[in-house]
């Protein structure tokens, strides 16, 4: 569920403290910050931050596109490490051996196509008579 049109977006105070005080300046460093559920504000485009995911900090820049989205969809938590090695050497081996699959099963491709055209061909028995 959505906050509030009425309440506005939140944002925590120390991070406008914070950005308030690096726009007199010209040397930017990134904010770091632990505040994942803060809503981007147009006052923080073209700052860097640093968002914390749970392990380490995520550094980003903030660009217009960003604003009203929250930091903390910038910056996943998790990392996806693959699937299992069973399924990784089954796609291996479905790789490897369809190009030499494809030249041996060639000739056999167009006699099993041929077979199952006159299977289709034969009309099943009774089928056509079933509702006269």
């Amino acid at each position: 569920m959505s906050r509030s049109v009425w309440k506005g977006p939140f944002v925590d105070p120390s991070l406008i403290k914070k950005v308030e005080q690096l726009k007199g300046k010209s040397n930017k460093s990134p904010i770091k910050t632990w505040s994942r559920k803060s809503t981007i504000i147009p006052e923080f485009v073209g700052h860097s931050f640093l968002i914390y995911n749970g392990k380490k900090f995520i550094p980003i820049k903030i660009s217009e596109e960003m604003v009203g989205h929250k930091l903390g969809e910038f910056s996943p938590t998790r990392q996806f490490s693959g699937h299992t090695p069973a399924d990784k050497k089954a796609a291996q081996e479905a790789v490897t051996a369809a190009p030499s699959g494809a030249a041996t099963s060639s000739k056999p491709s167009t006699s099993a196509s041929t077979a199952s055209k006159t299977v289709a061909d034969k009309p099943k028995p009774g089928a056509s008579d079933g509702k006269k």
